[in-house]
């Protein structure tokens, strides 16, 4: 392959594509080849066929190869290098986090709402533990959404995880010339203090970079405002934090991260500390 041409996230030498089967994947897979031809990444391809499938087992299984065949084929009409890996099992995430770890993925990129899909492999919890267990950052793409890096929006509330997902913003706003909202949520006066100063520090830094941003500390829950902020401003892309898997069973029980990739239109990268 050839050099990177222009890598928005820095170095990706290996991406992989988690997908199952819907039509709700074809957002996750435009990109994923977006962010291979750009960054000159491997592509690792990757479903889990559920083993008690309660219908014709060898129909399926050949759907699926052919499925992951089909992709492979145009990753190849693409010019970009491809391997499809079909895992059998009940549990999704943990296959998926095992691939990412064995490959030394740079990130795992995902679609959102394949309710139908054979597999169904994006459902709710699971997009939530595999962001959870991830050893890397995770890209989760709605069907329509499109990354154009024209508005990026960061969601910050001070913590380490914030930090991370504001220098990858930032790092990402360079690169692609963006401008950047840095949001923080309060649910109270009381709380617009702290929440000026972390939106603060992120414009210190995006300043420092020379990269334009915005700060706004609206009132209400985090997910509603972040979602509003992003449908009102044209954001194509949202940066998060996450907790990982030392605080997975508060991002199972509804944390603002988990709602965000439920509901935006947007595509949204989810960066670990």
């Amino acid at each position: 392959m050839n050099g990177a041409i222009f890598c928005p996230l820095g170095k990706i030498e290996t991406l992989l594509l988690a997908v199952d089967g819907s039509e709700h994947c074809e957002g996750a897979i435009r990109e994923a080849f977006a962010f291979a031809r750009k960054c000159s990444s491997k592509i690792f391809v990757t479903t889990v066929l559920d083993i008690n499938l309660a219908y014709d087992t060898a129909g399926v299984e050949e759907e699926t190869t052919g499925y992951l065949n089909s992709i492979k084929t145009r990753a190849a009409q693409e010019g970009l290098e491809c391997e499809t890996i079909l895992h059998y099992g009940e549990e999704p995430h943990l296959f998926i986090v095992d691939e990412a770890s064995k490959r030394k993925t740079d990130m795992i990129v995902v679609g959102r709402h394949g309710r139908r899909g054979l597999m169904k492999l994006m459902m709710g919890q699971v997009a939530a533990k595999v962001i959870g267990f991830a050893p890397c950052k995770v890209l989760v793409v709605p069907k329509a959404a499109k990354i154009e890096y024209r508005n990026i929006l960061v969601a910050t509330d001070g913590s380490t995880h914030s930090d991370a997902a504001a220098a990858e913003t930032v790092g990402i706003a360079k690169k692609c010339g963006s401008s950047i909202i840095a949001l923080s949520a309060v649910h109270t006066d009381e709380e617009l203090e702290d929440a000026a100063w972390n939106v603060k520090r992120v414009a210190d830094l995006a300043q420092s970079e020379g990269v334009p941003a915005e700060t706004l500390t609206p009132k209400g829950k985090p997910h509603e405002v972040i979602i509003e902020t992003a449908s009102g401003r044209g954001v194509d892309l949202i940066v998060m934090g996450t907790y990982g898997m030392t605080d997975l069973r508060r991002l199972l029980m509804g944390s603002s991260t988990e709602k965000v990739i439920g509901s935006a239109g947007c595509a949204v990268l989810v960066v670990k500390a």
